[in-house]
C-alpha cells in the first residue's frame, strides 16, 4: 500500500515534499507553547496537559526561545518558500489529527496548493485494513516520506531522527529540520521586514540544518541519526586514520599530518549542540530546478527534543 502511495504522488508530479506535521492535540498541550490561538487555545490545552501530573508548568516564551516548540504549518509552508520552493510544488502530508484542522492547515494549502495526504490519494476502502491501527497508518507515511525527494519535519522526534539517518545512509537525501531557536524571532519581526530580507535570513539560518552528508561529524547523536560513524566509512579515511596513528607512535608527524590534525581540531571546536541538530543533525516540469540544485541547500533541523517519560501514554504519544 506504501508503494501504491508512492506511485500514486509520483503520477501527479515527478517530485514531491514530504511533510511530517507533528501538530496533534496531545503534543501541543505536552510542549507547553503558546501558538497564537489566545485564551481558548490555552483552556483547551491546558485541560489536556493536565493528565499528566508530573509535568511542570511551563513558560512558553522560554520553550519557544529554546527551539522546544514545534512550527505551526503556516511557519512551516514560509519556511519552505523562503527556501526557494514554489507555489506549484506538490507536497505530501504526514500526520495525525491536526490541531484547529482546517483552519490551521488553511495558511500552509494557500502558500501549498498541491497538498496531498494518504486519506486524499486512497479511498477508505484501501485504507480500511490499516485506519484501526495507529502504527500502521504510520507505517505508511514513514514509507511516502522515505521515497520522497525532499524531507520536511516541524519537529525532531523519533520518527523524524530514524528518517534522517536511513535518507543519510541510502544516498544523502535531503531532509529538512528547522532551526527552531534562530527562526522563532524572525518570524515575530516577518511583518517588519521586506519578503526578500525574510528569505534570506531564513537561508542563512537554516546552514547546517538540511541534511547534507557533512553537516554533522562522524560520531555525533545517535546511531540511527547519524549511521555515517561507522558503516559508512570508506576505506581511505580508514588508511589515513592508522597512517597519522602510526605516525604519532614512532613521533614522526609530516607537516600535511599536522595541517589535518589542526583542521580536524577547528572543526570540532566550531560544533555548537545548541545552534545545530544532534542528527549528522516535484513538480510536473521535468526540467524544474529545485532549490537545492541552485542554492546547494540552505539547510534546517529542530532542536526540538522529544522527552523521555515513565509515564507510557505519554511516552507512546510521542513515540513517532
Amino acid at each position: 500500500m506504501g508503494k501504491t502511495l508512492v506511485h500514486r504522488m509520483r503520477m501527479r508530479s515527478k517530485r514531491y515534499i514530504a511533510l511530517h506535521l507533528r501538530f496533534e492535540p496531545d503534543m501541543l498541550a505536552f510542549s507547553g507553547c503558546d501558538y497564537g490561538g489566545g485564551e481558548k487555545e490555552r483552556n483547551e490545552l491546558g485541560a489536556i496537559r493536565k493528565r499528566w501530573k508530573t509535568l511542570h508548568k511551563n513558560n512558553p516564551d522560554k520553550q519557544r526561545r529554546q527551539g522546544k516548540c514545534p512550527l505551526t504549518p503556516e511557519e512551516v509552508g514560509l519556511m519552505l518558500r523562503a527556501l526557494g520552493y514554489g507555489s506549484d510544488v506538490h507536497i505530501y502530508v504526514a500526520s495525525g489529527e491536526v490541531y484547529g484542522g482546517e483552519e490551521t492547515l488553511r495558511p500552509l494549502k494557500s502558500l501549498f496548493p498541491n497538498f496531498y495526504s494518504k486519506d486524499t490519494i486512497a479511498t477508505k476502502e484501501e485504507l480500511a485494513p490499516f485506519s484501526s491501527f495507529s502504527s500502521r497508518m504510520a507505517a505508511l507515511d514513514f514509507i511516502v516520506c522515505d521515497e520522497s525527494d525532499v524531507f520536511v519535519t516541524n519537529n525532531n522526534g523519533n520518527m523524524a531522527r530514524i528518517l534522517a539517518g536511513r535518507r543519510k545512509y541510502f544516498g544523502h537525501k535531503p531532509t529538512i529540520r528547522p532551526n527552531a531557536k534562530k527562526l522563532y524571532r524572525l518570524f515575530l519581526s516577518r511583518s517588519n521586514m521586506t519578503w526578500e530580507a525574510f528569505a534570506s535570513r531564513v537561508r542563512t539560518f537554516q546552514r547546517g540544518f538540511m541534511g547534507e552528508p557533512k553537516e554533522v561529524r562522524p560520531g555525533r547523536g545517535e546511531f540511527h541519526e547519524n549511521p555515517s560513524a561507522c558503516i559508512c566509512e570508506d576505506s581511505e579515511a580508514r588508511e589515513k586514520a592508522t597512517t597519522y596513528s602510526r605516525g604519532k607512535k614512532n613521533g614522526k608527524l609530516d607537516d600535511s599530518s599536522r595541517k589535518k590534525e589542526v583542521i580536524v581540531s577547528d572543526d570540532q571546536n566550531d560544533y555548537d549542540d545548541n545552534d545545530e541538530p544532534r542528527w549528522p543533525d516535484l513538480d510536473d516540469d521535468e526540467n524544474q530546478v529545485w532549490p537545492q540544485e541552485k542554492l546547494h541547500y540552505n539547510g534546517t533541523g529542530s532542536d526540538y527534543d522529544a522527552v523521555i517519560s515513565d509515564e507510557p501514554e505519554l511516552e507512546e504519544m510521542l513515540s513517532d
